[in-house]
């Protein structure tokens, strides 16, 4: 039973690692379940409290990916307008993988300038803000994932 856990793990680590990158899989809470997977096992136990500040971890990217790209719109000198239009942005841009995920946020922080009457430079540099954003919130959530790869790894290796 332990190999059986330790393999679907793994394959949930590897789909979470996926998942930074496509926004339709949500990659951290998916590592997640493959880390508790481990523990699980007769062989490994980790501590409730690991376990609690690993899901504090998981609930915090989760929370700051959705957040980051309206809030970069919003530090690189955007409105309200383009801080919604890039939160829009970001969901309406998942029906349109895979160029979507990038285009989405940006798109939507200029679309929101726009119609929020700010001129087209500001609008750009909102989109941008918003874009970068969301690359910050992929790095985030991928590194994540990798310190749940690592440490999974060096338990099974122990």
């Amino acid at each position: 039973m332990d190999i059986l856990l330790i393999v679907i793990g793994f394959i949930l680590m590897i789909i979470g690692l996926l998942g930074c990158i496509l926004p339709a899989l949500p990659g951290p809470p998916i590592s997640y379940i493959g880390f508790l997977l481990l523990h699980f096992t007769e062989k490994i136990q980790f501590s409730a409290a690991e376990l609690v500040v690993m899901l504090l971890l998981v609930l915090a990217a989760q929370i700051v990916d959705t957040l980051i790209p309206t809030l970069g719109s919003k530090y690189s000198g955007g409105t309200k307008w383009g801080s919604w239009g890039a939160f829009f942005g970001s969901i309406i841009g998942l029906f349109f993988l895979p160029m979507g995920i990038f285009l989405g946020p940006f798109l939507g922080a200029v679309a929101g300038e726009l119609l929020g009457k700010s001129d087209v430079n500001r609008a750009l540099k909102s989109g941008l803000g918003a874009l970068l954003g969301f690359l910050l919130g992929t790095v985030l959530k991928f590194s994540l994932c990798m310190y749940f790869v690592v440490v999974f790894f060096r338990e099974i290796f122990r």
